[in-house]
């Protein structure tokens, strides 16, 4: 089974920085997708950022020019750097990844358990 694996949110004040890291466990033939989504309190989950094998970044417009999202290939890992943050970016962050495994023609979507980050006033 694959696993998704979120880690770095915890307690930040406004203005401060924070950086999330997703891994991956199990056996992957490829990862097409890999991206950040975010649930605040009360809220319906939202995209914030993701990137595809091959191709440049996407954010979401309220994290643009605050928040970078990189991957490493080769350890099939990604990673979101959040700058500025501000109270409103308090949520339980999750690691996305769309890929294929061993054996299986087609794509399966996984998600992480997520981590909390909160950013105090």
């Amino acid at each position: 089974q694959v696993q998704l694996v979120e880690s770095g949110g915890g307690l930040v004040q406004a203005g401060g920085s924070l950086s999330l890291s997703c891994s991956t466990f199990g056996s992957i033939s490829s990862i097409n997708v890999m991206g950040w989504y975010r649930q605040p309190p009360g809220k319906p989950r939202e995209m914030v950022a993701y990137i595809r094998t091959g191709a440049s970044a996407n954010y979401a417009d309220s994290v643009k020019g605050r928040f970078t999202i990189s991957r490493d290939n080769a350890k099939n890992t990604v990673h979101l750097q959040m700058n500025s943050l501000q109270v409103e970016d308090t949520a339980v962050y999750y690691c996305n990844a769309e890929l294929r495994v061993p054996g299986r023609p087609w794509n399966y979507v996984y998600w992480g358990q997520g981590t909390q980050v909160t950013v105090s006033s």
